[in-house]
């Protein structure tokens, strides 16, 4: 996505202490997105989670250990917390003297974005709703599309993640983006194995200088994640709406997470792995491939394939040459898949799952 028109945040002395209802509501709609919804992660995927949240919440940097017993007493009360909103609904937002809905961020944030701030909310992975307050860092447009990347974080839930799109609008977190890599960095380092995470950490110097090699492989990973929301809103305007109305028909199942890995094969298929590879940025090119999930790795072995061709002999040909393959094929897929759901309803999923099973790439 090249950039031409950008538009910074606007000089104010508003501080987010002149925004505490504002703020007040945004961080009780966290606390009751993560009541509903903590207990989808596993037992591992959960405590990392939770130990990167309390250094969020107590300002503690990646390089310095945790506070064992004040982590354990917070981790208590939090889940406390969290069990007294289990049913409660999510509160409407004021912003100033007026109140609105917690999904509705556009009007919020013509407000807000002129005082130098950012809200966002949405659905996530199993519908889960995602709510957050940061500071606005910019704000910028082309070819109408509208990238608004944050800095600093007031407010989010557990699942914090790094980029959203709402219709042609594109939510960058930095703060987000840049805590997630540490997540994958700490992952990593528990059994250090030799595979596509290593080759990507091995381009900077996390053993000598973490906050440093941090901030590059944020600057990297930032493009790549707007080169996928890019892809998404793509993805979404050859499909339609009728693809969202599939997935809410088939939260936390195999069907969904199937479902998931195909349009996000499409998505990269148009937009990442075509930007990636004329940026050719050599450590973002092996964290793509990293942060694959290993169901997206089974659907796609061509690609791991042609990942390991590039990484031997430093040849990109077998990647560039899967591009236009793949965006056929992902989108050929995807198509079948609606026509089965709009001839079977929500009864869909088993029929999914044997199309998706038999057309791997």
């Amino acid at each position: 996505m090249s950039v031409t028109d950008h538009t910074a945040p606007p000089a104010t002395a508003v501080e987010i202490s002149d925004l505490l209802p504002t703020l007040e509501a945004v961080r009780t709609n966290c606390h009751i997105t993560d009541a509903k919804h903590a207990t989808d992660y596993t037992l591992c995927v959960y405590l990392l989670k939770m130990r990167e949240y309390f250094r969020w919440e107590h300002s503690i940097p990646f390089n310095e250990k945790l506070p064992q017993q004040e982590l354990t007493d917070w981790l208590s009360q939090r889940e406390n917390h969290w069990e007294s909103l289990e049913e409660s609904e999510f509160e409407a937002i004021p912003v100033r003297d007026t109140l609105h809905g917690p999904f509705a961020a556009e009007t919020i944030n013509h407000t807000l974005n002129e005082l130098g701030f950012v809200y966002s909310s949405g659905y996530g992975r199993n519908m889960r709703p995602v709510f957050y307050l940061g500071a606005l860092e910019s704000r910028k447009t082309d070819n109408g599309y509208t990238l608004v990347v944050s800095g600093k974080e007031y407010a989010r839930d557990l699942a914090s993640p790094p980029a959203m799109s709402q219709g042609k609008t594109i939510f960058i977190r930095r703060e987000s983006l840049r805590r997630m890599l540490w997540e994958k960095v700490e992952e990593w380092r528990w059994n250090k194995p030799a595979n596509a995470m290593q080759n990507a950490l091995g381009c900077y110097d996390f053993d000598n200088a973490v906050e440093q090699s941090l901030d590059a492989m944020t600057d990297n990973e930032l493009q790549s994640a707007i080169l996928h929301e890019v892809g998404e809103i793509r993805a979404g305007e050859l499909l339609g709406s009728d693809w969202e109305a599939m997935l809410a028909t088939m939260p936390h199942s195999k069907a969904e997470i199937m479902v998931r890995a195909v349009r996000d094969h499409l998505a990269d298929a148009l937009s990442t792995l075509p930007g990636l590879l004329s940026g050719m940025t050599t450590a973002s090119l092996h964290f793509y491939v990293a942060n694959m999930a290993n169901m997206r790795k089974d659907l796609f072995p061509k690609l791991v394939a042609a990942y390991e061709i590039w990484t031997v002999t430093g040849n990109t040909k077998a990647l560039e040459q899967l591009t236009d393959e793949a965006a056929a094929h992902w989108q050929l897929l995807a198509e079948k898949m609606l026509e089965i759901y709009r001839e079977q309803g929500p009864a869909c999923q088993p029929a999914l799952i044997s199309l998706i099973e038999v057309n791997t790439l």
